[in-house]
């Protein structure tokens, strides 16, 4: 069956926004396009909860009559974009990846979501995401599994919470799309599905209306085909002029050996090093780092990430509705019960002390740079077996991601090119905190000399 054209497969986000003020294309031509895509190959793909349809051609309909009166709102306009299903969208349910009613936790859409609106973009629907953002494989046992675009043999999974948003992305059914990030959950996605993906100081935009896992740690970002389309979004969505491509000859590069450690596929190293080796051969030089003390950053991000959400969710709540709950969600929250105030308090006074301490490390040093997740993406095993499956799942999906969050970093996933055959993994590439900018313009700078990734062999997963 004929899979039809993703209006931005060429040229990204800059090329849309030329055509369409050139009159060669609407913002309900596009639109149509994705909606027709998601006809075709979302049925296999499953990463949309929600696809509103006629709301999203009412949208386009009216940017497209603003446009004709003189209106021109900025780069994003008329781009159709999917947004997580943890993040309210009017008109439009949230399910926050659960069977359960937590409408009162999320409220009404937020400020990030009116930015959107303001910048002219098309929200198309909602993407799968696991259920309360509270893992890192993708898996949903109760509302559906998005299927990695990647392999069409065998289903292989997206890594999580943003499932649905970055393989989205990477099957071309919308033109960029919204995640969130509390311990990697756009990084995650991003590397297993060969798009971008940024995670942002975690101030930069607002959380209102975006359910709340923990708010310490949540950051709320971007998943694009490029870092060119990343800087766009990020650009138009607060204010500022586009960061270019950074000059790479002369940049340094911290390389922490805690990021890399002993559980690094030896594919992913064998990728790594040749992305790390080609930046070095064009000027950039990589400096070996240790630092201790990223070893404390997971057992603070289980602390402070479980206690913040079950003071959200509440006791009460949690067992009266537990049933009805991913067995492995459920037992997470469960966990969360057995913190104390205390611990939970020495927890956030260290990670504060980390994140003073951390701006020391940055210290003549641009970025850090590491894997995203430490193997390539794990076939799924299905349905549910028993906790012990579900912690095997964690770990086949596990990385270095935490830290970003844990020291309020900013952080990105660059996909790293890869023949067709070969399963994505991404290069992190981590900024002290408020200098998005700048991490932004590192990156476009490594696209430049690692090149984008291909688009992955859709036709087997097209429908009638």
């Amino acid at each position: 069956m004929t899979i039809p054209a993703d209006p931005l497969d060429r040229g990204g986000i800059s090329h849309f926004g030329r055509r369409l003020r050139a009159g060669e294309t609407t913002a309900v031509a596009a639109t149509e396009a994705y909606l027709a895509r998601i006809a075709t190959l979302d049925r296999q793909l499953q990463t949309y909860e929600h696809v509103a349809a006629s709301a999203a051609l009412q949208a386009a309909k009216a940017v497209d009559e603003a446009f004709a009166r003189g209106a021109d709102f900025g780069p994003l306009m008329g781009v159709p974009v999917a947004v997580k299903d943890i993040i309210a969208v009017d008109g439009m349910p949230t399910t926050a990846g659960s069977d359960i009613d937590v409408s009162d936790l999320i409220g009404g859409p937020g400020g990030f979501m009116r930015g959107l609106a303001a910048a002219g973009c098309v929200v198309i629907g909602k993407t799968k995401a696991v259920e309360f953002a509270m893992s890192g494989t993708g898996a949903n046992y109760r509302r559906g599994t998005p299927r990695n675009p990647w392999d069409a043999a065998v289903f292989r999974l997206t890594a999580g919470s943003s499932s649905g948003s970055a393989a989205a992305v990477a099957a071309g059914l919308c033109g960029f799309a919204i995640g969130t990030d509390t311990g990697g959950s756009i990084r995650g996605p991003a590397a297993f599905c060969s798009v971008f993906g940024l995670k942002p100081t975690a101030d930069i935009w607002p959380m209102d209306g975006c359910f709340p896992v923990s708010a310490t740690l949540d950051t709320i970002g971007p998943l694009t085909r490029s870092a060119e389309d990343a800087a766009i979004v990020f650009a138009a969505l607060c204010g500022t002029p586009v960061p270019s491509a950074a000059a790479i000859e002369g940049v340094k590069l911290g390389r922490p050996r805690v990021l890399f450690g002993d559980r690094l596929d030896g594919r992913v190293a064998a990728r790594l090093e040749d992305a790390l080796s080609a930046l070095a051969a064009a000027g950039v030089t990589i400096v070996e780092m240790d630092i201790p003390e990223l070893a404390e950053i997971d057992p603070l991000f289980r602390i402070i990430s479980l206690a913040e959400m079950v003071a959200s969710f509440g006791r009460e709540r949690f067992h009266r509705t537990s049933e009805f709950m991913n067995p492995d969600i459920a037992a997470s929250i469960a966990a969360g019960f057995d913190i104390t105030p205390d611990s939970y308090a020495a927890a956030r006074r260290r990670q504060q002390e980390l994140v003073r301490l951390s701006t020391t490390w940055f210290d003549g040093i641009d970025a850090w740079v590491g894997p995203v997740k430490w193997k390539l993406p794990p076939a799924f095993p299905g349905d549910f077996t028993s906790l012990s499956a579900s912690t095997a799942l964690l770990e086949a999906c596990a990385g270095p991601t935490r830290s970003a969050n844990v020291l309020s970093l900013c952080a990105a996933s660059l996909p790293l090119p890869h023949v067709p055959s070969a399963m994505p993994t991404g290069l992190q590439v981590i900024c002290p905190g408020r200098a998005d900018e700048r991490l932004l313009s590192l990156a476009r700078g490594f696209e430049t000399v690692l090149g984008r990734s291909p688009s992955p062999d859709l036709s087997d997963f097209a429908s009638p």
